[in-house]
């Protein structure tokens, strides 16, 4: 899949149904769009395999007791290029696991935080090493600290 760094295409993958609506908002303000929302993991396996999805903003807690790490496995398997995006209160719960992502934004987030989130991991993505500085709440896997800085 080609990646279209301009505007990038947003999977959510959340069961708070005002979570949703906010970050729906901030991916739209940032410029980009959300492709589609669910609430768990067999929700997720419902959506089109064929839409383009960039990048992924996924709860640890979802509906139904599924986990988002399944989700992020979900994910991997059908848009291998996606960046996975862990929205999660419980952060430090996710730190063995966080290889199954790209990075992770405690909850509560802000608007600043998602938008400039989304401004690094796109800066890295169309033209490594970002120009802007790491997010203070966003904590990135080893992987790809890595791929933005040796880019």
């Amino acid at each position: 899949m080609t990646r279209n760094t301009d505007r990038l295409q947003l999977l959510v993958i959340e069961d708070e149904a005002l979570i949703v609506m906010d970050l729906e908002y901030m991916i739209e303000t940032a410029g980009h769009r959300m492709v589609a929302s669910a609430a768990s993991v067999r929700s997720l396996e419902q959506l089109d395999p064929e839409m383009a999805v960039d990048m992924a903003f996924v709860d640890l807690q979802l509906a139904g007791g599924s986990s988002g790490l399944d989700a992020a496995d979900y994910i991997r398997e059908v848009w291998p290029d996606a960046l996975i995006v862990f929205v999660t209160a419980n952060a430090k719960a996710l730190m063995p696991d966080i290889e199954k992502g790209h990075a992770v934004v405690p909850k509560p987030f802000t608007e600043h935080v998602i938008l400039t989130t989304l401004l690094f991991l796109n800066e890295g993505i169309r033209t490594p090493p970002p120009k802007s500085t790491t997010p203070r709440d966003l904590v990135m896997n080893t992987v790809l600290e890595r791929r933005l800085q040796l880019a």
